[in-house]
C-alpha cells in the first residue's frame, strides 16, 4: 500500500539561507535555552547537543546573519556567560509564530496530496533529499561586494564582511556572469577550515590575499592537528585546522592571523 504523505514526512519548520545556515527547531531550542540559562554549556545539555556542535551552530548563525543572534557577556561572580541579543530574541519569536501557521498550512496541503501515484511520491522524496544538502565548509560568511577587478580570465572580488574587514575572492569570468556580480550585492563566502595558515608573526603573512586578524578564543588538539577558533571584529568567528607543529605562539587570548589565498573562497548568491 502506498504510504500517505502524512505518514511519510515529518513536518518541521526550517528556515534556511543559501549557505545552509538554518533556523531549525533544535537551533531555536538552543537559542531559547541560552536565553533561559545564560550559559551555552548548560543550554547544550538541555537540548541536548554536544558543546562543540552548539558552538558551531551559533558561529554559523552569527556569521551569516545580518546581526549577531548570540553574544558573550563579561563580568559578574561567575565570570560572564552567553546571552541572546535583542535581534536574536526577535528571530526566535518570529520562528515560533511562523511555526504555528506552518503546521496548520502543511496539514491542509498534505491532505490533498495523498492521491499522488507511486512514481510522483518517489520523485518528490528524491527532490527533498537533494534540497537537504549542506555545505561542508566550516567558515561561512556573508558580505557585500565593494570592489571588482578583472585579472586576465578571472575576476578579483572584494567582499566587506563588516567595517574594516574584507575578504578577497578570485573566480572565473563564467562564474562571475553566473552569479551576476555587481557592486553592493550580497553573497555568501565559504572556505574550509583546513588549508588555512594561522600565525602571530607579521612577517609570515606576506603574499596572502586574505589576512584576517582576530583573538584566539579556543584551541582544540585533535591527534596531530590543532583546531583554532578566532574571534574576528564585528562578532564574526573563524575556524582553522592546522598541523600541531605549526601552533607555536597560538595561545588563547593572543592576536593571530588566518592567512589563505583568494582561490580558496567559494561565492554563493544569496538569492
Amino acid at each position: 500500500m502506498l504510504p500517505s504523505f502524512n505518514e511519510s514526512f515529518v513536518s518541521r519548520l526550517q528556515l534556511e539561507n543559501s549557505a545552509g545556515a538554518a533556523l531549525s527547531d533544535s537551533r531555536i531550542q538552543l537559542l531559547e535555552a541560552i536565553d533561559r540559562l545564560g550559559s551555552i554549556n548548560q543550554a547544550a545539555k538541555a537540548v541536548p547537543l554536544s558543546y562543540k556542535a552548539a558552538w558551531e551552530a551559533i558561529d554559523l548563525l552569527n556569521n551569516t546573519s545580518p546581526q549577531p543572534l548570540v553574544e558573550k557577556t563579561a563580568g559578574g561572580r561567575r565570570g560572564g556567560g552567553t546571552q541572546l541579543t535583542d535581534y536574536g530574541r526577535r528571530m526566535v519569536s518570529l520562528y515560533r509564530a511562523l511555526e504555528g501557521e506552518y503546521q496548520a498550512t502543511l496539514k491542509r496541503m498534505l491532505e490533498g496530496m495523498n492521491g499522488l501515484e507511486q512514481g510522483s511520491l518517489g520523485e518528490f522524496q528524491q527532490l527533498m533529499r537533494r534540497l537537504s544538502m549542506r555545505a561542508s565548509a566550516r567558515n561561512q560568511f556573508i558580505g557585500s561586494v565593494v570592489a571588482l577587478r578583472a585579472r586576465g580570465l578571472n575576476y578579483q572580488v572584494n567582499l566587506q564582511l563588516c567595517e574594516g574587514q574584507e575578504l578577497v575572492c578570485l573566480i572565473t569570468q563564467a562564474s562571475a556572469e553566473q552569479l551576476q556580480l555587481s557592486l553592493g550585492r550580497e553573497y555568501f563566502a565559504l572556505f574550509k577550515a583546513a588549508g588555512l595558515k594561522v600565525t602571530t608573526q607579521q612577517t609570515v603573512i606576506q603574499g596572502y590575499a586574505n589576512q584576517l586578524w582576530g583573538e584566539v578564543v579556543a584551541r582544540t588538539p585533535q591527534e596531530e592537528q590543532l583546531e583554532v577558533e578566532l574571534a574576528l571584529p564585528g562578532g564574526l568567528t573563524l575556524v582553522a585546522v592546522i598541523a600541531a607543529g605549526d601552533s607555536e605562539g597560538i595561545e588563547i587570548g593572543e592576536q593571530a592571523c588566518a592567512c589563505f589565498d583568494a582561490e580558496q573562497v567559494i561565492l554563493v548568491a544569496c538569492d
